[in-house]
């Protein structure tokens, strides 16, 4: 399947680069910034046949550290290995509590990769916070040190 190798590289983490900050829809005066961090674990799964173009998998995540969490989501990939180029989208919905506080968040992921290098870019879907995460803003990044995958959630919450 083309798209397995960039998902794995970049879903994984394999990009260092910096996340932009998200623009957030609540107001900024109500908000706090915050950061959470912690390990992941990560399963990926094929869910398209080896004949397709853009290659399909299923994730599943478990969040360690500041965010107890799991996350579920799709991913679509596909690369291009003469010119070493390639992309990937994935939707995740991330269910749990995030330093105490339960609820649900969406995280939106676009990675691209060039031989120039690799793009990463995730973040809060904006108003798809539940419960006591209803109104979170910010973006994740992640990072693999030492084999082992990291986030960095920088994220906004409405105060109260």
């Amino acid at each position: 399947m083309r798209g397995a190798g960039l998902l794995l590289a970049i879903a994984a983490g394999a990009s260092a680069l910096p996340i932009p900050a998200a623009e957030t829809i609540v107001s900024r005066e109500a908000n706090v910034p915050n950061h959470a961090s912690g390990e992941f674990d990560v399963k990926i799964v094929p869910v398209s046949g080896a004949d397709e173009t853009l290659g399909r998998m299923s994730i599943d995540k478990v969040y360690h550290g500041d965010l107890d969490a799991t996350g579920t989501g799709q991913m679509m990939a596909s690369r291009d290995d003469k010119t070493r180029t390639g992309v990937y989208v994935a939707i995740e919905t991330v269910t749990g509590a995030l330093k105490g506080r339960k609820g649900s968040f969406m995280l939106a992921h676009r990675g691209m990769m060039s031989p120039a290098g690799q793009d990463l870019d995730i973040v809060i879907v904006p108003s798809s916070g539940t419960g006591a995460l209803a109104g979170i803003a910010g973006n994740l990044e992640i990072i693999i040190e030492g084999g082992k995958h990291n986030y960095v959630l920088r994220y906004t919450l409405p105060a109260g």
